[in-house]
């Protein structure tokens, strides 16, 4: 079935999420949390406190249904980007109201992209999290579709690291990541991720996400959850489970640039076009 251009603008029916600190526990062990240093993140006895990009965990069962509405071929779908925005720290447990649209659809003939904005609200309808989320769907071009925008191109200064971090990634991370509802093979199936082009199943793009947001907290936010308004990146290369990952970060201009690589592939960026914005 052929991509629906009809799709733009669509409003998905609202969802609601509810959570517990076991979830935003899980989460942080999920993105590579460690006792020694964070364990305000891991344990119910001091909150716990929730890393800000635990948000991207309730847009799922919204995404789904956006992806549906899209009617694109799911073996062809990548995630090519996420930026969210952070408009106030997320309590150890609660109930969320998600909503989402497609906010973008456009045509580069040979493949097509498709830009979600995923929002999600407290008990008390004040908005928490908007995420935007932009797809490459490489089997669905030739629709008849806008252009899309022009990309904005972040470069790494020439120049050291602000500060840098390298953390080395478990064997089973994935494994224990896709416990938060993203239960794709690919992060899992040795032979599905061979069928996909991989060596191996690799690493979820939001779990790099997740610890590059943990990478700045602790690097320019002195551990402040509330300190992080915003992250984005691109998801250029693969990281695969049991590689280790490095942060490098500068201060430029109001916000933190950010180059994500692995110590394996140090020369090929992971996380790309991207930064952090602080309050």
């Amino acid at each position: 079935m052929p991509i629906d251009h009809d799709s733009l603008g669509y409003q998905a029916p609202s969802t609601d999420f509810e959570y517990s600190w076991r979830d935003t526990v899980l989460y942080a062990l999920g993105v590579g949390a460690s006792a020694d240093e964070e364990l305000d993140y891991l344990y119910e006895g001091r909150g716990p406190k929730v890393l800000p990009t635990f948000g991207t965990i309730p847009t799922f069962a919204v995404f789904d249904a956006l992806v549906d509405r899209l009617g694109c071929d799911r073996l062809g779908m990548v995630h090519h980007s996420q930026q969210t925005e952070f408009f106030a720290p997320l309590p150890p447990s609660g109930r969320l109201r998600i909503t989402g649209r497609v906010s973008g659809l456009y045509d580069l003939k040979r493949l097509a992209m498709s830009v979600f904005v995923i929002e999600a609200f407290d008990e008390t309808d004040a908005l928490i999290v908007r995420g935007e989320v932009t797809l490459v769907l490489r089997n669905d071009g030739g629709f008849g579709g806008a252009r899309p925008p022009k990309a904005e191109r972040v470069a790494l200064p020439d120049r050291k690291p602000d500060f840098e971090s390298s953390e080395k990634v478990a064997p089973t991370q994935a494994l224990l990541y896709r416990l938060n509802g993203d239960h794709n093979p690919l992060h899992a199936d040795p032979e599905f991720a061979a069928d996909a082009g991989f060596d191996q199943p690799i690493l979820h793009g939001l779990c790099t996400y997740g610890y590059t947001g943990r990478a700045v907290l602790r690097g320019a936010c002195g551990g402040a959850p509330s300190k992080l308004a915003m992250l984005r990146g691109q998801f250029s290369n693969p990281v695969y489970p049991g590689e280790t990952l490095i942060v490098r970060s500068w201060c430029e201009a109001g916000r933190v640039i950010l180059g994500v690589s692995t110590a394996e592939r140090p020369d090929q960026l992971c996380l790309s076009n991207a930064y952090a914005v602080l309050r």
